[in-house]
């Protein structure tokens, strides 16, 4: 076997989007703060001290997919295609954009607090102009492990921890992912497999983490650490324990040419997107989204 690391550090900065939502940027910075096929990850939190939260009003995506996973609160989705759903904690709303779909994410403090994230994943050509697709996940559909130094969540992918097989609830994803939640208690360790062809990263929400015991670590938290490539990873938290995300998928390898919130493959499909977006044809007539 053969064991990754943290080859390169992604610092979290403060950035602001939607209707003023507060958040740290990692993946997104800008065109090389990205690991292939992730494109973006924000962390966005708030609290009865915050004021106002405007949440995401109705905007267009096309070409990728969304994912939005709650730790605290909750967030209410609707879309061009008439779908709606509220996750709270531990609930995940993946949005498979593909062809073209507008929608809003609303966000709701519950006992004073709100916090969650959300990641950007590409698609291949192939998959780009597909029909969009919302898939709408409880947090009792996530299956929860608690393990000999912490407990794992599995939103999408696979994994055997303690002989257990965890099989993460979404389905028909193009770049395969795996996206765990892991909390890990004070100087545990905790060694997971990963698939030898996919990149990797971690992002860490609480406290900080090791992988391996080279490269740039430990990763504080509000930090991302991209892997290098291997078949496994060690994880070891620090003193005072850690949250984390790890995610992993099959890199697309295809050319990335982002505008907003449109990201295909080349400038013109980037214009006819505009195009098309202007023109309506992302919104169904009977459906509204406010």
């Amino acid at each position: 076997m053969t064991e990754r690391i943290v080859e390169r550090l992604i610092h979290g900065e403060r950035a602001s989007d939607g209707d003023g939502v507060q958040l740290r940027r990692s993946l997104g910075q800008g065109p090389f703060a990205r690991l292939d096929p992730f494109l973006m990850l924000d962390e966005f939190q708030a609290d009865d001290r915050s004021g106002p939260i405007g949440g995401f009003p109705p905007h267009p995506h096309r070409g990728f997919e969304t994912v939005t996973y709650m730790l605290a609160g909750s967030m209410q989705h609707r879309d061009s295609l008439g779908n709606s759903g509220r996750i709270g904690r531990g609930g995940v709303q993946w949005m498979t954009a593909a062809g073209g779909i507008v929608h809003s994410e609303m966000p709701e403090l519950h006992d004073g607090y709100m916090r969650g994230f959300q990641l950007w994943i590409n698609l291949p050509a192939a998959d780009k102009m597909k029909a969009p697709r919302y898939q709408d996940i409880q947090a009792d559909r996530v299956p929860e492990y608690p393990f000999d130094g912490g407990r794992v969540r599995v939103i999408a992918g696979e994994v055997v921890l303690e002989g257990n097989t965890l099989v993460g609830p979404v389905s028909g994803v193009a770049t395969a992912p795996t996206y765990m939640d892991l909390v890990i208690e004070p100087g545990r360790e905790l060694t997971l497999p990963i698939e030898a062809d996919h990149n990797a990263m971690i992002y860490v929400y609480d406290g900080e983490v090791s992988a391996g015991d080279d490269g740039f670590s430990p990763v504080a938290a509000t930090n991302a650490g991209l892997l290098s490539r291997g078949d496994e990873v060690r994880l070891r938290a620090g003193d005072e324990g850690a949250g984390l995300l790890l995610l992993a998928a099959n890199p697309v390898k295809e050319s990335v040419v982002q505008h907003g919130p449109f990201v295909m493959n080349a400038r013109d499909e980037i214009e006819q997107a505009i195009r098309d977006y202007q023109e309506g044809r992302f919104e169904r007539e009977d459906v509204a989204l406010s």
